[in-house]
């Protein structure tokens, strides 16, 4: 796997915004669980224009969110990780046993029950907070893991795009859905007639917005339809519109929208019996899901293509390291808490104790990944 130069500055951007996002949760859970807990509550509540400033945040600010992760799939499809079969084939079979593992956990403890719609929320990987983790161990791990873990992110990212546009939309509106086609089509035409300039299609993304917004499809979808008509080009020297773009959007998501969605959705009051929800089947579902089930899938379908010889290791790696990487690909956060969201609409207290869940799972994940990882590493140099 080569270390191209757009990889490396997501690497070190999504690594110091992960620590920024782990500061932010603990300032959350300060605010919730003190005498300001109420206020900010009513502050995230409070309207701003059509709607609330929460609604703002999870549907307007990360939209932006997913523009990036849509620019940053579309790269690798077209000039990095995942440009070619060999390289993408592991990081690619890992996520998809890393996603469906989890929600088969998930399903199986909370089947024909009221928490049944949340099987999605385990299948996502947090990509800042896992290479935030995975970037404390240095060089005691090989490069190519780090490569891997990212790539799976990326790839476990789109597959939570495609969950959350076919099975947590509303009802669907097919007059904006239309409009919504017609937005499309402009951008697509733009793209191929190798309009660069970033207003043309950001002007028109912000119309597709609003539109997606009012035809069932959960809003942020926009911000991938958007990413994917962006050109760019298979060079190593010439700078496309699209890595232009991603470049400049690194920083604000990184390190504006990604802590306000944190700051945002972290608000856990901690209450009491809201330990003992974590050992019901809705907690072990969560749990089991993301802290055994990711390791367990990812492992599971990696040793499949290897053995098979459709994919390899990745470089300079053993089994004790794709373990480790299993956990620390547990580590959910921004993108389950935000499926538990859409999973449990209208029922707060329900969202609450998904996110006390997803919270203990992906420390858990993080404290036996890191810890396998760091292990590893030892018995290399011991070698």
């Amino acid at each position: 796997m080569r270390l191209t130069k757009y990889f490396r500055d997501f690497f070190h951007s999504s690594q110091s915004s992960g620590i920024l996002l782990i500061i932010c949760v603990f300032i959350s859970l300060m605010i919730a669980n003190s005498s300001l807990g109420g206020r900010y509550q009513e502050l995230l509540e409070h309207p701003i224009g059509p709607y609330s400033l929460s609604v703002w945040i999870n549907d307007g600010l990360m939209a932006v969110f997913f523009l990036l992760v849509g620019l940053e799939i579309k790269r690798e499809i077209i000039e990095g990780e995942l440009s070619n079969f060999k390289n993408a084939s592991l990081p690619i079979f890992a996520a998809i046993g890393g996603m469906l593992v989890p929600a088969a956990i998930y399903a199986a403890f909370n089947a024909g029950t009221d928490y049944a719609n949340g099987w999605g929320i385990p299948m996502a990987t947090d990509i800042a907070f896992s290479l935030a983790v995975i970037s404390m161990l240095g060089k005691r791990v090989p490069a190519a893991i780090k490569i891997f873990l990212a790539a799976l992110a990326i790839v476990d990212d789109l597959g939570a795009i495609v969950v959350i546009a076919i099975f947590y939309t509303d009802e669907l509106h097919w007059n904006y859905l239309l409009m919504s086609g017609g937005i499309i089509l402009l951008l697509a035409a733009l793209n191929f007639f190798k309009v660069k300039k970033h207003v043309f299609y950001l002007a028109p993304g912000v119309a597709l917005w609003y539109l997606m917004h009012h035809s069932g499809i959960h809003a942020t979808i926009a911000g991938v339809l958007l990413a994917f008509t962006i050109p760019t080009n298979a060079s190593d020297t010439e700078i496309s519109p699209l890595e232009k773009l991603e470049h400049k959007l690194h920083t604000p998501v990184n390190f504006f929208i990604m802590p306000i969605f944190a700051l945002a959705n972290t608000n856990i009051a901690l209450k009491s019996g809201m330990v003992d929800g974590l050992f019901t089947n809705f907690g072990f579902g969560i749990i089991g899901g993301l802290v055994l089930g990711k390791v367990i899938g990812i492992c599971l379908f990696s040793f499949i293509a290897v053995k098979t010889k459709i994919s390899g290791l990745p470089q300079h790696s053993r089994w004790s390291h794709m373990i480790g990487t299993g956990f620390l690909a547990g580590i959910g956060f921004t993108m389950s808490i935000f499926i538990a969201l859409l999973s449990f609409k209208g029922h707060p207290e329900i969202q609450e104790e998904a996110k006390f869940a997803i919270l203990i799972a992906s420390i858990l994940s993080a404290i036996i990944g890191f810890n396998l990882l760091k292990l590893a590493g030892k018995k290399k140099n011991a070698v």
